[in-house]
């Protein structure tokens, strides 16, 4: 085996057919990226709902810098319980053949460029399972300017809190080192609670959670966000001016609002946003008529809720 094979990553990310580094981890471009920062959790994981996409999600996560939001590609790892014989060859192959330095934690360090986004599988272990203390921390921020999600601890809380260009997604904080853990991969698939994680994806990490987009739907990710985003504009705008309702706004739009709205994008779209095209249905609406691949809306989830508490009175 080899740790950060780019024969292997390459096979595995084979939809994406843009740049690639050197190690054969997908490039998305910096735009992607400074785009993907404006666009909220669910405007991205609509598509990849649609998409098949199903567990590119994980919440219930305590971070460094509160509601910072944490955007950059990733570079996966992935740590298993120690097993001497598995734990001796690896440590001694890296070290020697490979010529990589220290524990395992710092291999997957040195990789790091910038903004990446270090996205690593510690099987939720806290107590003696700190990934990351200060030290590493003020690394991994110098090399990425971005952060890391770490599926289990870290140490040093007060120092990384003080590392102001780094927002960290963990699990929990100790002050053990970290121990009896052995690096079975870099830039491999990894579990990041109930989601998966690929070398390349693009990690949206927002006050909901962390979201996983495979490279080759991060564009089409950003360019429903933003158009989402621009009717909503001028829907907040004419329900502030009276001339609509909320419920006009919330439902599928008439054919004299479309219009309404096509003369408003004019000359009253954002500079951020005039790029867009907007010949074809609104984000929301465009999958309708597909019931397998469309994700239920709110009003749907209140009214299952409804049901199953009703069916628990029944019981009763």
């Amino acid at each position: 085996m080899k740790f950060d094979d780019a024969t292997d990553i390459i096979q595995l990310t084979s939809k994406w057919e843009g740049d690639r580094f050197d190690n054969g981890r997908p490039r998305v471009s910096d735009d992607i990226l400074t785009r993907m920062e404006k666009v909220a959790t669910e405007e991205a994981w609509s598509i990849l709902w649609q998409n098949d996409y199903k567990f590119q999600f994980q919440g219930d996560w305590l971070t460094t810098h509160g509601d910072k939001i944490l955007v950059g590609r990733a570079v996966t790892a992935t740590m298993v319980p120690m097993r001497p014989d598995l734990h001796d060859y690896l440590l001694e192959y890296g070290q020697k053949e490979e010529n990589r330095i220290g524990f395992f934690n710092s291999w997957v360090i040195e990789t790091l460029q910038r903004d990446d986004v270090m996205v690593i599988d510690i099987f939720g272990k806290v107590y003696e399972g700190t990934f990351c203390g200060g030290n590493l921390s003020s690394t991994v921020a110098a090399r990425t300017g971005r952060g890391q999600v770490i599926d289990g601890g870290i140490r040093d809380l007060q120092q990384i809190m003080g590392i102001k260009n780094l927002q960290t997604f963990y699990k929990g904080c100790d002050p053990t080192p970290i121990r009896d853990v052995t690096l079975v991969g870099i830039n491999t698939p990894c579990r990041i609670g109930g989601a998966i994680c690929m070398p390349g994806d693009v990690v949206l990490g927002t006050p909901a959670g962390v979201l996983f987009i495979p490279p080759h739907l991060a564009e089409e990710c950003v360019i429903n966000a933003e158009k989402t985003q621009l009717r909503e504009i001028f829907g907040f705008q004419r329900i502030r001016e009276g001339v609509y309702t909320s419920a006009q706004m919330d439902t599928k739009w008439t054919d004299a609002i479309e219009a309404d709205f096509a003369d408003w994008r004019q000359t009253n779209t954002p500079k951020a946003l005039q790029h867009l095209t907007l010949d074809e249905p609104e984000p929301d609406q465009a999958n309708s008529d597909d019931t397998d691949s469309t994700p239920p809306t709110s009003e749907e989830c209140e009214n299952s809720e409804e049901s199953e508490q009703d069916d628990q009175l029944t019981l009763l």
